[in-house]
């Protein structure tokens, strides 16, 4: 496995490739792998250029580590966003779900810990999503004080069901893996050191296929996904960006940047 030097570019993805598996890493500025401004830029870019990657059949998306695949955003990257800030995140977020349906290419995501807010949405928007045994999957927007509006409102529905999907995205609850699974939300659950193996040995089986009809495939089930983006992300991000404004985000953001101090006060 080597590095992929054609993606060294990117500060917060560890890119590597095992003959036509390109393997992505989630590699964040914490052990959850959340999601900074540079991250969420960075996710906004790198779609569009796998999809250009000629070597590359099959992706394999995962975290770095054993904690997390990726626990969505970090607080203080969303408290110390000023209106413009707002406005280049949630153009963000429409190129990530849009260059992400577009990907012509096959993602694996493998979900080797927690995966909340956006690192949900990219975990299943993925097309096949497998989940170490510890895992959990939320979207806690609304916890937030947010929108779910950067593809929940998309994939959610589709995976487990519209009554369904608003029972989490409308609560923000956990799910295990196990659970997870049950409903439809994630493929199939393994043993956590079993995770990348068997991430490797589906991207291989599908490899061995033809390319084109490979990507035909996908291209066509995708129409479906990218006909509800068409439908939904447009005013889905429209009232999440207002929801960016409200007292409410704000006073849910500084409560929990005050607890995440107070832990690290009694740690040390």
């Amino acid at each position: 496995m080597n590095s992929h030097t054609g993606y060294s570019q990117f500060e917060r993805f560890t890119i590597t490739r095992t003959d036509a598996i390109l393997s992505i890493e989630i590699t964040g500025t914490t052990s959850m792998n959340m999601v900074d401004g540079v991250m969420h830029r960075e996710l906004s870019e790198i779609w569009s250029q796998v999809c250009l990657d000629r070597e590359a059949k099959v992706i394999i998306l995962t975290g770095k580590g054993e904690r997390a695949f990726s626990a969505g955003g970090e607080m203080s990257w969303f408290a110390g966003m000023d209106a413009h800030e707002k406005d280049v995140a949630i153009a963000e977020g429409r190129r990530i779900v849009i260059d992400m349906l577009e990907v012509p290419q096959p993602i694996i995501a493998a979900v080797n810990g927690p995966a909340f807010g956006l690192g949900a949405t990219i975990a299943l928007m993925s097309d096949i999503v497998i989940a170490a045994d510890h895992a959990v999957i939320a979207d806690p927007h609304v916890v937030l004080g947010m929108v779910a509006g950067d593809g929940g409102g998309i994939i959610w529905p589709w995976l487990v069901g519209i009554n369904r999907a608003k029972e989490f995205l409308l609560t923000g609850d956990h799910l295990d893996a196990q659970t997870a699974a049950q409903i439809g939300l994630v493929n199939r659950v393994v043993a956590a050191d079993q995770l990348q193996n068997t991430a490797r040995e589906m991207a291989e089986k599908i490899a061995k296929h033809s390319l084109m009809a490979v990507q035909g495939t996908k291209f066509a089930i995708n129409s479906i996904l990218r006909d509800t983006a068409n439908v939904v992300l447009g005013s889905s991000l429209a009232v999440e960006r207002r929801t960016l404004d409200t007292a409410e985000h704000a006073d849910a953001v500084n409560k929990f940047l005050s607890a995440q101090r107070r832990r690290q006060g009694a740690s040390k």
